[in-house]
């Protein structure tokens, strides 16, 4: 309602001025025995005709921002938006014929006059017919805002222990798909309407489910800017000393990774919380994610594979000089935009959709692109997340991944213990640099890894560079 006021009191303040206002001075002798000689009028009249014609625009600047600020949301906002400017025009018409009879212009003639008859006739039939062919084509976004939508079934979660982890979801799924919990996810009871907004931003509507819980379309009105908004629900964590731990954690996570300038990066622009719901504003794009391209039969060009993986390297060893890992480095978290241009998504999601530290032996990731230190729950460094760079370029490059089993401990097994495939068994066509590349990426033992992502980028364009085009 305050948020309403806002805009509305602006208008609705200068309407009752200029109703007020205009017959006030009006009534003044200076402007009753003052003749305008061109119009033919007093200045009394033409007080009158002003400040009528400032109700007018009011009435049309009043809808026109009620429009853009409701959302399209298949209800009632929907059908208000449908008729706003019909029913504006109606009462404008309306107010300006009744405005015209009272007062008179003698410029533009007597009122009752043909021409003026068929005006005024003109405009009530074609904005009474506009209005009733938007309210009859919107009826159904009006019977729906009578009616109660149906509260989403709610699956019981469980929190997922280090040694019997699964996939985390941190890629956006459709939205109608069933619930599901990151590994260690503390508050995730999503269900029901989307809210009108979140902070600052208008939510447009529903994208889908990440890592954290609900994805939505934001827009930011100060700059007519859309977000991608994640949330994760806060009001289910059942301990006050959790919950505490849980938003200062939330919040350190994306200041630190709200930091993070880089032309790989997607950016975020913002941080907050709003009735039990913890949200993050991140820059919305429009691409294709890496996993598309994971399939034998979607496999992109080799020499594309280095560019891409070169730039997630150069993006995550900018990270990593600020202090942030990312924890969740996967085809579903990287974006291919237009013109080639990478965007490595999701920086610290993994983290903060973590429960709290009193549930140390809860892993962070996704287990089959997991370093061996993270997936038996260690400590981590960016060289964890270059790990996990190297199966993304394994993936890329063959439609395989480097680590397979049929169940997560044993895929855990052969992640800390077992050698990874070797990529001349799919890919004999590469250069044996590649074979180097990823032998050296895969390494279980961290001090043989590459210690910078910087390092590995360079060596996949040292072999972009002698590869034939």
């Amino acid at each position: 309602m305050t948020t309403a006021w806002g805009w509305i009191g602006p208008y609705f303040i200068v309407i009752v001025l200029a109703i007020l206002v205009g017959p006030f001075l009006a009534s003044l002798p200076l402007f009753h025995h003052t003749f305008l000689r061109p119009l033919g009028m007093n200045a009394s009249q033409v007080v009158l005709f002003i400040a009528d014609g400032i109700c007018l625009l009011m009435v049309w600047m009043g809808a026109a921002r009620a429009r853009y600020d409701l959302h399209d949301n298949g209800r009632g906002q929907t059908f208000l938006r449908a008729i706003l400017f019909p029913a504006a025009l109606l009462l404008i018409v309306l107010m300006a014929s009744r405005a015209y009879e009272a007062h008179g212009i003698p410029v533009l003639g007597p009122p009752r006059q043909p021409l003026y008859t068929w005006l005024v006739t003109g405009g009530l039939i074609g904005s009474a017919s506009w209005l009733t062919f938007a309210w009859v084509r919107h009826v159904d976004a009006l019977t729906q805002a009578f009616t109660r939508r149906p509260r989403r079934r709610q699956t019981k979660q469980e929190t997922v222990p280090a040694n019997q982890a699964t996939d985390s979801v941190a890629a956006v799924e459709p939205a109608a798909s069933a619930p599901t919990r990151p590994a260690g996810t503390a508050a995730v009871r999503n269900g029901g309407s989307p809210p009108a907004q979140l902070g600052r931003y208008h939510v447009v509507k529903e994208l889908g489910r990440g890592a954290m819980g609900l994805v939505y379309l934001g827009k930011d009105p100060t700059i007519q800017r859309f977000v991608a908004i994640k949330t994760m629900r806060l009001d289910d964590i059942d301990s006050a000393e959790e919950l505490k731990d849980f938003r200062d954690r939330f919040f350190r996570e994306a200041e630190s990774t709200g930091r993070l300038s880089h032309p790989n990066i997607v950016t975020v622009y913002d941080a907050g919380e709003q009735d039990g719901l913890a949200y993050i504003a991140m820059e919305y794009l429009e691409g294709t994610l890496l996993s598309c391209y994971c399939q034998k039969s979607t496999l992109l060009p080799s020499k594309h594979v280095l560019h891409i993986v070169a730039a997630v390297a150069d993006a995550l060893d900018y990270a990593h000089g600020q202090g942030v890992i990312h924890r969740d480095v996967k085809p579903p978290n990287i974006m291919l935009l237009k013109q080639r241009v990478v965007k490595v998504m999701d920086f610290g999601i993994a983290k903060m959709a973590t429960a709290s530290k009193t549930q140390p032996s809860l892993i962070v990731g996704t287990p089959r692109y997991m370093s061996p230190e993270q997936a038996t729950g260690k400590d981590v460094d960016g060289r964890s997340d270059v790990f996990s760079l190297g199966v993304v370029l394994f993936e890329l490059l063959t439609g395989e991944r480097p680590f397979e089993a049929d169940n997560m401990p044993a895929l855990v097994t052969r992640i800390t213990k077992a050698p990874h495939a070797p990529l001349m068994k799919y890919r004999q066509d590469l250069p044996t640099r590649v074979q180097s590349i990823l032998d050296r990426a895969l390494q279980k033992d961290i001090p043989n890894r590459y210690r910078h992502a910087s390092d590995m980028a360079q060596d996949l364009r040292d072999v972009f560079q002698v590869m034939p085009r």
